[in-house]
C-alpha cells in the first residue's frame, strides 16, 4: 500500500520520534522524509504555504536560527524560500502532509481529530 502521508523532519528530533511512534501505534502508513539528508525544495515549501503561514513554518527558536545573521533572518521572514530550503533545520518539526492537509508540529489531539 502506498502511503498518502509524508512525515518531514530529522531523525534525531524528539518531536519527530514521537510523531512516528504515534503514526505507527495508530496503524497509519507514512513515508519519512529526512529534510537534513534529503533536503527540501522551494516548490514543496510553496505548497505548504498554501495551508500554513510562514510564521508557523519557520522555527525561530532553533539553534540554526540563532546562528544566522540579521540580514538572512529578515530575508527568510520576508519570504525568501530559497534561503529556507538552504537551511531545512529551520523548518518546525515535524511537518505532516497528506489527506489534503499540512500539519506543523506534533499535537496528538490535533492529529487524532484530523487523521482518525
Amino acid at each position: 500500500m502506498v502511503s498518502e502521508l509524508t512525515l518531514y523532519g530529522i531523525s534525531n528530533c524528539e518531536k519527530v520520534r514521537a510523531a512516528r511512534k504515534w503514526l505507527d501505534v495508530h496503524g497509519l502508513p507514512y513515508r519519512f522524509w529526512d529534510v537534513r539528508k534529503e533536503g527540501i525544495e522551494v516548490k514543496k515549501l510553496q505548497q505548504w504555504l498554501e495551508h500554513v503561514d510562514l510564521k508557523t513554518l519557520v522555527n525561530t527558536r532553533s539553534t540554526t536560527w540563532r546562528q544566522l545573521d540579521d540580514a538572512t533572518r529578515e530575508a527568510i521572514r520576508a519570504g525568501d524560500l530559497a534561503l529556507l530550503a538552504g537551511h531545512p533545520t529551520l523548518i518546525k518539526r515535524p511537518v505532516l502532509e497528506g489527506k489534503g492537509r499540512v500539519l506543523v508540529g506534533f499535537d496528538p489531539m490535533v492529529w487524532e481529530g484530523v487523521l482518525l
